[in-house]
């Protein structure tokens, strides 16, 4: 009995083709925008990273080292503000443990907002030991502000979140050494770098102000100034920075401790 061909076959191929177009594309597109909106949040971060960086990298080939010992440090340390400290400290004569408890106490504000981060970086995996190695303030200031792309629980918006901020941390690195591999060559040309030093300067300036409308609260500025007085009364002044990041750093975590603690009284007696 002869058979009526069908098209059935090519319908079907067809249609599980058209759809498994339509399940691949959304994750490319996905992909791609997750990059761009990295990119659209670090450009500010661009602007203000690469002419520090190279600030830092001409600062850096004023030392009796290696300049990829410079660019190394970007790569594998990426303190930003410490990393200025190092090479000014270096330039005086300063040890190799003078320097690195002079970056722990100064990059140990890092321990104090780090912290609410730790939510957010939940179940993150492996990034999240990149996510917490690449937190520098205006990184911090980046990641904080980012809207959630759905609810607290939803663990898709969650990776989602995630890698997003995990692109956000690379792109700024990214700038970062960009503009101390900028700063070394520059370096190796013959021009009067005086001054630019007073980058640092600037930057601590703007995020203070930054900070200052930001933040609801007054007395950590408040704290800051008393503390610094009061280091300029009592310390040497060759121990004004040590001392009164120390201070700072003690008397902010007994007030984080003071208000968990209080917070864990309270949940106790409803």
């Amino acid at each position: 009995m002869p058979t009526t061909p069908t098209t059935d076959g090519v319908t079907r191929t067809l249609d599980d083709g058209a759809h498994s177009l339509e399940m691949a594309e959304p994750e490319s597109i996905t992909t791609a925008s997750a990059w761009r909106e990295a990119l659209r949040q670090t450009l500010p971060v661009m602007f203000g990273y690469i002419p520090l960086g190279a600030a830092f990298g001409v600062l850096f080939t004023q030392l009796p080292l290696s300049p990829w010992l410079g660019l190394l440090m970007s790569v594998i340390i990426l303190a930003g503000a410490g990393q200025f400290l190092a090479v000014a400290l270096l330039g005086a004569g300063a040890g190799v443990t003078e320097v690195a408890v002079a970056t722990l106490l100064l990059n140990s504000r890092h321990l104090f907002y780090g912290l609410s981060l730790l939510e957010r970086f939940r179940e993150a995996g492996i990034a999240k030991l990149y996510l917490i190695f690449g937190l520098t303030d205006e990184t911090y200031s980046l990641l904080s502000s980012l809207p959630r792309s759905g609810e607290r629980d939803d663990k898709a918006a969650r990776r989602n979140d995630q890698r997003l901020m995990l692109r956000i941390t690379a792109l700024n690195q990214l700038w970062w050494v960009l503009g101390t591999a900028l700063g070394l060559a520059a370096g190796q040309l013959t021009f009067d770098s005086s001054g630019i030093e007073f980058a640092l300067t600037a930057l601590f300036v703007v995020l203070g102000i930054e900070q200052w409308y930001a933040l609801r609260e007054r007395w950590p500025f408040l704290l800051g100034l008393v503390i610094t007085l009061a280091g300029l009364w009592v310390l040497p002044h060759d121990q004004l920075l040590l001392g009164s990041i120390a201070a700072a750093s003690v008397l902010l975590l007994g007030h984080y401790l003071h208000q968990q603690r209080s917070l864990s009284d309270g949940s106790r007696t409803r």
